[in-house]
């Protein structure tokens, strides 16, 4: 396998809705943005794309990869498009990792969207529940945040997280996203103000729950001969993984954890895995991408992750899913402070010293869920915190990791069906 880097990218505002344009024009727009910060690239130079998006339901198209790529401007070059639920977007960037890093193609472009806004909240919630088994789970009130709110019950009882954990990411998340410019809902909450919104699906309020948005994003990815051509600063991508488990939580066995380089069997001798509360694809991917970049203990390696936060009960799983605490101690994690960034005033006290920023870019709870967009947005979010750019992007440094070399994106489908996990780094 060749090497393969990202150069550059680009996203629309992340908003409740776009009425003013339609999915072409906002991919449009965020390829505009990438094009134009690697100035020597041209349409002629681009091989061919990959395109993400959710759901034919939101733009009423069955066929809406090919009328981007032709309002791009890239016809008659390769394209396809890439479909697999919340992780849509993380396939997306593997895919055309995987186009670079075969030899097929030494410039691909990967574009996602979602135009969610253009039906009504309930529509779009039982779109999103067809992603589920329709022959069992969506029957009897299967809607996604019923599955998390049962996950996030057994999380609290096998290991004891509390709701007010669970707030603390929402603060987080949405503390971060005041610094940035594209996030649909940045503000400065309290543990109160997150407990007392509106209740959806218990433990879940709505300050616990991603929103349904309209977004797009784009990243441009070439092969070492073309970012050395084309990039001042490209970023590398040494690690991809994914992983995969049932549609039904209730077919998925029980065995033995994934362990990581940094674990032993002794580490969980008293754990049912996965169970409800822990995501077996998220550990494969985790291993994959890790065994790949050469990482040894994430904790240690990793400088931040822009993880797939749609709840915050997830984004606690998540950690113990990637390793970055023992299963069991996602819940403590949050609460020590390892992941809030270190110059951001979030009205607690954190005493933690040691820090690995997860979702500085504020996560899907506070950027928004659009979902073909939203691993796009993750890898383009990355690569400007790696590319030391994030000042120039976003009009302020508030959200720059200083002496940083290496993150991880990780991309979410399900109840864990699909799970994608990249590392990138800086490449000087």
């Amino acid at each position: 396998m060749r090497p393969v880097y990202m150069i550059s990218g680009g996203i629309t505002k992340f908003k409740k809705a776009h009425p003013d344009k339609d999915f072409r024009l906002m991919v449009k727009q965020a390829f505009d943005y990438a094009m134009n910060d690697v100035p020597n690239l041209t349409l002629e130079m681009i091989d061919g794309s990959v395109a993400s998006y959710f759901s034919d339901h939101f733009t009423r198209q069955l066929m809406a990869g090919i009328m981007v790529q032709d309002y791009l401007g890239l016809c008659p070059k390769p394209s396809k498009r890439i479909e697999g639920g919340g992780a849509t977007g993380g396939l997306c960037f593997q895919a055309a990792w995987e186009s670079i890093a075969s030899g097929r193609m030494n410039v691909c472009v990967a574009y996602g969207f979602e135009t969610m806004s253009r039906v009504n909240t309930w529509k779009g919630n039982e779109f999103i529940a067809h992603a589920s088994d329709t022959n069992f789970d969506y029957p009897v009130g299967g809607f996604y945040t019923g599955y998390y709110a049962m996950m996030a019950q057994r999380h609290m009882h096998e290991f004891g997280t509390t709701v007010e954990q669970m707030a603390l990411v929402s603060i987080k998340n949405h503390g971060n996203a005041q610094y940035n410019s594209y996030a649909q809902s940045p503000m400065k909450l309290t543990i109160e103000d997150v407990r007392s919104s509106a209740m959806v699906s218990t433990p879940l309020t709505m300050l616990d729950i991603c929103a349904m948005s309209d977004g797009a994003a784009v990243a441009i990815l070439a092969s070492e001969d073309m970012a050395q051509k084309l990039s001042d600063n490209p970023v590398r991508i040494t690690g991809i993984g994914s992983g995969t488990d049932a549609m039904r939580m209730a077919d998925r066995p029980h065995g033995k954890v994934i362990l990581l380089p940094h674990e032993s069997e002794d580490d969980y001798k008293e754990l049912k895995y996965p169970g409800v509360h822990s995501f077996r694809g998220g550990r494969m991917a985790s291993k994959l991408a890790y065994d790949m970049a050469g990482i040894n203990n994430p904790l240690e390696e990793l400088d931040f992750v822009e993880l797939h936060d749609a709840y915050t009960s997830s984004e606690i799983q998540t950690y113990e899913d990637m390793g970055l605490c023992k299963y069991g101690e996602g819940g403590g994690f949050i609460e020590e402070g390892y992941p809030f960034m270190p110059n951001i005033d979030y009205g607690i006290n954190l005493n933690v010293k040691k820090r690995i920023p997860v979702n500085p870019s504020g996560g899907l709870l506070a950027c928004g869920h659009p979902v073909g967009a939203t691993g796009i947005m993750q890898a383009v979010f990355a690569s400007w915190q790696l590319q030391g750019t994030i000042k120039k992007h976003l009009g302020n440094d508030e959200l720059q990791l200083k002496n940083i070399k290496r993150g991880a994106i990780h991309s979410h489908a399900g109840t864990g069906t699909y799970i994608t996990i990249s590392i990138l780094e800086k490449s000087s």
